[in-house]
């Protein structure tokens, strides 16, 4: 299993920064960040720092979205790192959220993300292709390389993440859920004629060491907060009793209002309807052996990927104990003499 760190980007830029670098000293393998432009720094900038100062993580967007930037923009902006850096970048994507609906936007259709998926993928890896009656091409890029990872959560948004993903990014660690989504997913790939088990899978969630159950689910309540939006539009679109998973909508039930300003924040104010149960399913916490155990399960469900977020009080404390013992605990065990 493959690890990530999952951070905002809130000023100083050089705190994502060290951040990132912590991260990678303790195994990681992946730094995510929020893409958001007028609620946090513009992650684009900061990679170009993170990589700079770093050797092997790659660097990425959780996630961007088809709507706030130019499709050949983002691609350009990917191919340029690559270029610079040595193919260190990957792009999840989704219909978006917060980039969106804080401009008073709106997410856009899943016909607009397949389509955006193509162009960035093929003019990132330094291809050609259709766009707009043109065929376009970045005379400047050669060899590099590119993986798009689709964020999804409804039925339709599934299907087309296993028709063109090159990987699929969950945000939570609910091992029910977590297991019908995949099954759904690698459905999908099948029946477009693609390898199921070509598709990567990302588990997100909160990542929090400690032993204080009341204080860390403080800490990550407004993950149930966040996740509650996407869950609320396909609540909206499906119905309660439709193609989603009970335990993905029983909990929105007491959901009224959110409020941005707060998104992805401890202590959020608008997250009192997400009850405990909720967190400790959605969330990865308490000691290290209890998230060696829910990972092992997640592991055994087919993820690839575990990305931790990290927005709480405990930063350091989990990179640490993730480095010394939960990641070398997932890792395939090799001895220098058999």
């Amino acid at each position: 299993m493959d690890f990530g760190a999952v951070l905002q980007t809130n000023p100083p830029a050089s705190r994502t920064v060290a951040l990132a670098k912590l991260a990678e000293q303790h195994g990681f393998g992946y730094v995510w960040t929020f893409d958001s432009h007028l609620l946090w720094q513009e992650p684009y900038v900061i990679y170009s720092q993170i990589l700079s100062e770093t050797h092997r993580i790659k660097v990425g967007p959780f996630v961007t979205n088809p709507a706030t930037r130019d499709w050949t923009v983002t691609a350009s902006i990917f191919a340029t790192l690559n270029e610079m850096y040595g193919n260190r970048t990957i792009c999840g994507i989704g219909r978006g959220d917060s980039a969106v609906r804080v401009t008073n936007g709106k997410p856009t259709t899943l016909k607009e993300l397949r389509e955006s998926i193509h162009v960035i993928r093929e003019l990132a890896n330094s291809r050609a292709v259709e766009y707009n009656g043109a065929t376009l091409q970045f005379p400047w890029s050669s060899g590099s390389e590119l993986e798009v990872w689709v964020a999804a959560y409804g039925p339709l948004a599934l299907k087309l993440t296993g028709e063109v993903g090159d990987g699929f990014i969950l945000q939570l660690a609910d091992l029910d859920i977590a297991e019908w989504m995949i099954r759904t997913v690698r459905d999908a790939a099948e029946k477009a004629g693609r390898d199921p088990m070509s598709i990567k899978f990302c588990v997100a969630a909160p990542m929090y060491i400690g032993e204080d159950w009341e204080h860390m689910r403080d800490q990550t309540r407004w993950f149930g907060g966040m996740v509650g939006n996407h869950v609320a539009d396909i609540v909206g679109k499906y119905g309660a009793d439709g193609a989603v998973p009970k335990a993905l909508t029983d909990y929105i039930e007491g959901r009224k209002a959110y409020d941005y300003n707060e998104h992805g924040r401890a202590g959020n104010t608008h997250t009192g309807f997400v009850p405990d149960e909720i967190v400790d399913r959605f969330c990865v916490l308490g000691t290290a052996q209890q998230h060696i155990e829910k990972l092992e399960a997640l592991k055994a469900l087919g993820v690839d990927q575990f990305a931790g977020y990290l927005q709480h009080d405990n930063k350091e404390e989990t990179l640490r104990v993730y480095g010394e013992t939960v990641i070398p605990a997932l890792r395939d065990a090799i001895v220098a003499k058999a």
